[in-house]
C-alpha cells in the first residue's frame, strides 16, 4: 500500500479554523493523505473563545498544542509571540516529520509556521495568499507566500498577484475559499435554527431579536493601534443610539486588542447599553447562520468582506483594515465617525439582502486543496521567474 502523504496543519487563532474546517475534514477522509492537526496561538485561550473547544467538537484531534500568545497585546508581544511561535513549532514539525506543513492567510503568528517548516525544508503550502488590506497582514500574507512552496489562493484576483511576486504560475491554483464551504452548506436554511443568547450565553441585555438584529465584529488596526479604544468608542456610540439589537462578538489578540477591549468594557459598565449582547466566540456554522439572518454586519471583519459577498448580508465596513480587499457590492465604506457609522447602518437594516457573489469560490474548496496535496509534487526548491 503506498504511503499515505502527512499533511500538517497549524491553526493559530478562532478565524482560522472556519477557513480551514472544509479542508481539514476533505484531508481527514482522504485515503491518500494523513492529517495531523497542530492548535496553537489565541486559539487555545478562553479569553478569546478558545477555538480547540470547537475543533475537538467537531471530531479533530490535534496531535500538538502549543500556547505561545504573551500578554500585551502591542507590536513588541506580536513580534514576540511570533518567536516563541518559531522556536516551539520547529520542535512540533522536527517530532512530526511531515510531508507537507500548512499555512493560513496573513494572522502574525503564520508567519512562525512559515519560517519553522521553510527552515527544516519541509514543503510549505499557503491558503489564501495574493490578497491585500494595508497593513501589517499583508506583509505578513506576502511573507508566508515568498516562503510558500505551494500557493492555494482564493480568486483568480489573488492568484494574478501571487504570480507578480514571483511564484510559478503552476503552483498558483484558485481552488477558492474554504470558508465558502461551509456558507453554501447553510444558505438556504430560511431562518435562524437556534437562539444565540440560550446556545452560548454571553454577556448584556436578553434581547429581543427576532424581529431583526445586526451584528458587531470590530477588530484593532494594528498599524493604528494606539486609537483602537478611540475607534471602538465611536462604533460603540453610534450602536448605542441605533436602538435596534445588535449581537456584538469579542476582537482578536492584535495589537491594540487590550484597547479595544477595555473600551468595551468601560462603555457597558457605564453606558449599560440595553440594546447589545456580547459574545466570545460561536461554532463557525452557527456564526454564519447569525449572519445570514441578520440585517447588518458592521465592524472591520474579514468576514464581511469574504463569507458576506456570498451570503449577500450587507456590511459596513469600519476604517482601513481592510484597504483594497476584493468585495462585492453589498460593503460601504465608512470612517471612524459615529454619526456617520449610525447613518450606514440605518440604511443597511432597510434595505434589501444583496445578490449571491462567487468572488471567493463556488464552495467546495477543502476538496480541492485535499486532492492538491495529494496529487501536487511537494518540494522545497522553487522554479521563481522574476
Amino acid at each position: 500500500m503506498k504511503k499515505r502523504r502527512k499533511i500538517c496543519v497549524v491553526v493559530t487563532a478562532r478565524p482560522s479554523y472556519s477557513r480551514i474546517k472544509s479542508a481539514l475534514t476533505a484531508i481527514k477522509d482522504h485515503p491518500s493523505l494523513e492529517l495531523q492537526l497542530v492548535i496553537a496561538g489565541s486559539a487555545l485561550l478562553d479569553r478569546y473563545g478558545n477555538a480547540a473547544d470547537f475543533i475537538e467538537k467537531d471530531g479533530f484531534k490535534a496531535v500538538a498544542k502549543v500556547f505561545m500568545v504573551l500578554e500585551g497585546e502591542n507590536p513588541t508581544t506580536m513580534a514576540k509571540t511570533t518567536g516563541i511561535g518559531v522556536m516551539e513549532l520547529t520542535n512540533v514539525f522536527y517530532n512530526l516529520q511531515p510531508d507537507a506543513v500548512v499555512t493560513i492567510a496573513d494572522r502574525f503568528e503564520t508567519i512562525a509556521t512559515s519560517i519553522a517548516a521553510a527552515y527544516q525544508n519541509i514543503p510549505l503550502v499557503h491558503i489564501q495568499g495574493g490578497e491585500v488590506t494595508g497593513s501589517i497582514d499583508e506583509k505578513v500574507r506576502h511573507a508566508n507566500t515568498k516562503l510558500a512552496d505551494l500557493h492555494l489562493v482564493s480568486s483568480n484576483d489573488a492568484r494574478e498577484r501571487v504570480i507578480k511576486l514571483g511564484e510559478d504560475p503552476e503552483k498558483v491554483i484558485n481552488t477558492g475559499c474554504p470558508s465558502i464551504d461551509l456558507v453554501k452548506e447553510i444558505c438556504f436554511e430560511e431562518q435562524l435554527t437556534f437562539d444565540p443568547i440560550k446556545k452560548y450565553g454571553g454577556v448584556g441585555e436578553n434581547l429581543n431579536w427576532k424581529g431583526g438584529y445586526a451584528v458587531v465584529m470590530q477588530h484593532p488596526v494594528t498599524t493604528e493601534y494606539k486609537k483602537a479604544r478611540e475607534h471602538i468608542t465611536e462604533t460603540l456610540e453610534a450602536i448605542n443610539k441605533l436602538d435596534y439589537p445588535v449581537f456584538w462578538f469579542w476582537p482578536n489578540v492584535d495589537a491594540g486588542s487590550d484597547g479595544t477591549s477595555n473600551g468595551i468594557r468601560t462603555f457597558r459598565e457605564m453606558k449599560k447599553p440595553q440594546n447589545i449582547h456580547f459574545f466570545k466566540n460561536m461554532d463557525p456554522l452557527d456564526f454564519l447562520r447569525l449572519l445570514k439572518h441578520s440585517k447588518a454586519l458592521i465592524g472591520n471583519s474579514s468576514v464581511g468582506i469574504r463569507e458576506c459577498s456570498y451570503l449577500g448580508t450587507p456590511v459596513i465596513n469600519v476604517g482601513n483594515r481592510q484597504n483594497r480587499r476584493l468585495r462585492g457590492n453589498n460593503v460601504v465604506d465608512v470612517t471612524h465617525d459615529r454619526d456617520e457609522i449610525l447613518k450606514a447602518i440605518r440604511a443597511a437594516i432597510h434595505s434589501e439582502k444583496y445578490p449571491s457573489l462567487n468572488i471567493y469560490g463556488d464552495g467546495d474548496a477543502g476538496n480541492k486543496i485535499a486532492n492538491l496535496l495529494a496529487k501536487t509534487e511537494l518540494s522545497f526548491s522553487k522554479t521563481i521567474s522574476y
